[in-house]
């Protein structure tokens, strides 16, 4: 029988390829539209992202996207521009380390948040919403930062509910903490898998 797929924070193993990186942690929201503030938030995020070691993957595109890879650049950390929309290397922001053209259009959210252990969403625009509702639904952890108090009012339903940071320093500890918790579940559920059945 086929075992149900693991979320992105299962396959945390807090071994050696892990370790190396402290997590994918995937930075969302408004592209071309993003406000100066959510800019700046951004991009301070993505470097602090940078400076703990974390993979920041992105969209690829403007905005929040740009913003939180130019912050990883800065810290000397990788960036992926892994789900850039449409099919030209081109459009991407120009401080993503690695720029992946998918060609899925905005069906390339879904790739973003089963490719992240943490989502980490500055900003909230249509696209955002897309993300952060499929990360909540399929178990993946979400951070909310520079969102409207009331903007999820009465959102419910079987999934795990976003978390709220009130700053960049506090965001990176919910990151941190997150991604600890996907490591001890995954170590868990290691220890406790049936071995082999007798032959």
């Amino acid at each position: 029988m086929m075992s149900s797929p693991a979320t992105p924070a299962d396959r945390s193993t807090g071994g050696e390829a892990d370790a190396g990186h402290a997590g994918y942690v995937g930075v969302v929201g408004p592209g071309d539209g993003a406000t100066a503030e959510q800019v700046g938030l951004a991009r301070d995020v993505g470097q602090a992202l940078g400076r703990r070691g974390s993979v920041v993957v992105t969209g690829g595109l403007g905005g929040v996207m740009a913003a939180a890879a130019q912050g990883c650049r800065a810290a000397g950390g990788l960036s992926v521009g892994l789900l850039l929309p449409g099919r030209e290397r081109g459009a991407a922001g120009e401080h993503h380390t690695v720029v992946l053209p998918t060609g899925l259009g905005e069906l390339r959210n879904g790739l973003l948040v089963r490719v992240s252990d943490v989502v980490v969403a500055v900003g909230s625009s249509w696209g955002t919403l897309s993300e952060v509702a499929l990360a909540c639904r399929t178990g993946v952890p979400v951070v909310l930062l520079g969102w409207d108090a009331d903007l999820l009012g009465g959102t419910d339903g079987p999934g795990r509910p976003p978390v709220r940071a009130g700053s960049v320093e506090e965001t990176i500890a919910l990151v941190a903490h997150l991604l600890h918790q996907g490591e001890r579940a995954a170590s868990s559920s290691a220890h406790t898998q049936p071995g082999p059945c007798p032959g």
